[in-house]
């Protein structure tokens, strides 16, 4: 049958509004063809969407076709030009990458430059592709970058887009609606700027609390993660798929949550997902969600699986999982992308970083690319080589058909989101949407909203204080307390409170750059860290803020501060709008908070909720009194 064309107009959530035309599928018969007969089919866009990509894809050369393949980092040059590329590090430049390979899809990472400088890359870069035998345009995706995380692998801390919690956060306010919402806006940041697709949301279940990436997740409860995700995609996408759409990536299929021994899958330590409690179909519950809810395209994971009936093969290796799982048993008929740099391997900050093909390390560059296609996957993330699609059909060892199949989808979803039409962005118009005042309440909102209260002893917050009160602060720039008026002294014995903000805790290892950015191994701080802090407890109240990215065990915290709270992302300001009663806390713990390391060790890494005796359960929270006054005249809430 048909599929329909449809250009819909942007959701009405700023100031600029979109309209743009919508063309419907019709037949040969009522649009005769001729009528066009100055355009290529694939360039008219009053034909079905199947129609112009079997014509698009007829007149591929086996080159074009493989580049489509391909999806990177592409980088800006000196003031905004293109990328001269690193050979050292197998990066060819932009130019190269676009009019010798043929590829047009790319990761967009830059964190640093404006938005004008960026929406002027972006159409340069979409004139550049434009300029090519087919025209075809560029695809630009991005990890999260919405939040305060800044990690080169995993995601973008906001810059000049509105900032949130992390997703953690947003399954702490356990808000459908909100979720929803932010989806919203973010499709219209995103969309502003030319970003099409979402390299999220992660969905995996973090059953084992020392997983690094627990903070781009929904937490370790399955139903909530489903529900919340389903809102997540609706945002992004809307309602009708088409050209105001972002296409949402969820990933990691099927699940990185049970890390064994809770070590993350970009170290070859960490290859392992480990399943001692049988409990892998758990784990599928948020993707068959993702599926339910219209989601385009799936990423699996780098790990491999240990005790299972699968074989011990990284995920995007495997037939078992991308075919029969996904793609038959599930029936997921969208694109399926590869994690980054599973075949050749990749360079971060002048670094090398081998391949992480666990399990099948031994085989050559295009043994492995074979059996990610062999297995069902449409692209590869993170590398730059088409000839080795080339030379295997050169080979006899894939057939064009087989090659056609993963294109046609991904040709198929640059028409459904309308860049045929129009790749190009208005720089005007993005400057006045990303990061606009609303936007940013919303943002900032969120951020309060998700503050988790966890012990308040004494009722001592929300804070009363007066001209007259000292504070000792730790974690966060005095000048926010300036701004406020209040008074700061140097040491907890002068003062009548002390604010401390604290990172959880985390073992820093530095064996490679990707490797700072990953919070790992330990949730209890060193005892030295510990004996310090309890000196500040007993020399004065102290309310305490952890940034739980992965659950902290800290037992002696919550039996000695004053006030703990947990936060998922926040400004200084927010804590602080939380501790005066400017705002008040509403967060529910989205996973339990471990009492011991032996009991975290003691877990069975894909199970939720087996910590033994934890501190602090998942779903607690406590609230502020319904009505309260601070001296501070911060509104407390009735």
């Amino acid at each position: 049958m048909c599929a329909l064309y449809g250009i819909q107009s942007l959701p009405r959530l700023v100031l600029v509004s979109f309209l743009v035309s919508l063309a419907a599928c019709s037949s040969a018969a009522s649009h005769p063809a001729e009528s066009h007969s100055t355009l290529p089919a694939y360039r008219n866009a009053s034909l079905c969407v199947d129609e112009r990509v079997d014509d698009l894809l007829s007149r591929m050369t086996l080159e074009e076709k493989a580049g489509q393949m391909f999806h990177t980092q592409i980088f800006t040059g000196p003031n905004g030009t293109f990328d001269p590329g690193d050979p050292s590090q197998n990066r060819a430049s932009t130019i190269d990458r676009v009019t010798t390979k043929f590829m047009t899809h790319f990761n967009v990472a830059f964190s640093t430059a404006s938005t004008k400088d960026t929406a002027e890359f972006v159409n340069r870069l979409q004139r550049l592709a434009l300029g090519t035998r087919l025209g075809i345009p560029i695809t630009l995706s991005t990890d999260p970058r919405h939040a305060f995380h800044d990690n080169v692998a995993a995601g973008f801390s906001a810059g000049d887009f509105s900032q949130w919690p992390e997703n953690i956060g947003l399954a702490a306010i356990r808000d459908a609606k909100l979720v929803r919402k932010f989806g919203e806006i973010a499709r219209e940041e995103y969309t502003a700027i030319g970003i099409r697709v979402s390299l999220h949301p992660q969905v995996d279940l973090t059953t084992e609390p020392r997983w690094a990436r627990t903070n781009h997740g929904f937490g370790e409860d399955a139903q909530l993660t489903a529900t919340l995700l389903d809102a997540y995609v609706r945002g992004f996408q809307g309602d009708t798929f088409g050209a105001h759409s972002v296409s949402t990536v969820t990933k990691h299929f099927p699940g990185g949550g049970p890390a064994a021994n809770g070590e993350d899958s970009h170290f070859e330590y960490g290859q392992n997902s480990s399943y001692p409690g049988n409990n892998f179909e758990y784990h599928l519950i948020p993707f068959k969600a993702a599926i339910a809810a219209g989601t385009r395209q799936m990423m699996p994971y780098y790990s491999r699986p240990q005790g299972t009936q699968f074989d011990a093969v990284g995920w995007a290796f495997n037939k078992q999982i991308i075919t029969q799982l996904l793609r038959e048993e599930l029936g997921f008929d969208g694109i399926v992308v590869t994690d980054w740099s599973i075949i050749t391997g990749s360079g971060a900050g002048g670094e090398w970083v081998p391949a992480r093909a666990w399990g099948v390390q031994e085989l050559s560059e295009s043994e492995r690319a074979l059996l990610v296609l062999n297995a069902g996957c449409d692209q590869f993330g993170g590398e730059e080589r088409p000839d080795l699609i080339v030379d295997l059909v050169h080979r006899g060892l894939v057939s064009e058909e087989r090659i056609d199949q993963s294109v046609r989808r991904l040709l198929r979803e640059k028409f459904l989101l309308g860049l045929f039409e129009n790749p190009f962005v208005d720089v005007q118009a993005a400057q006045q949407i990303i990061g606009n005042a609303y936007f940013r309440k919303l943002g900032d909102q969120a951020q309060r909203r998700a503050y988790t209260l966890l012990t308040n002893n004494n009722s001592i917050l929300p804070l009363n204080h007066n001209t007259n009160t000292k504070f000792y602060i730790e974690g966060f720039n005095k000048t926010y307390m300036e701004n406020r008026n209040l008074t700061l002294v140097d040491t907890p014995a002068q003062a009548d409170y002390a604010l401390l903000r604290l990172n959880a805790p985390y073992e820093p290892r530095n064996n490679t750059l990707i490797e700072t950015f990953f919070h790992a191994g330990s949730l209890e701080y060193p005892e030295a860290e510990k004996q310090r802090q309890a000196g500040i407890y007993a020399a004065v109240p102290t309310i305490v803020d952890i940034l739980l990215d992965r659950p902290a065990v800290v037992p002696e915290v919550a039996g000695s501060a004053a006030a703990l709270l947990g936060s998922y992302g926040s400004s200084a300001d927010a804590f602080l709008d939380v501790v005066f009663g400017v705002a008040k806390p509403e967060g529910k713990l989205p996973f339990d908070l471990p009492r011991s390391m032996q009991a975290v060790e003691d877990n069975m890494e894909d199970v939720p909720f087996d910590t033994r005796d934890p501190v602090f359960r998942f779903g607690f929270g406590l609230a502020y009194p319904d009505s309260c006054a601070g001296a501070s005249g911060g509104a407390c809430f009735s």
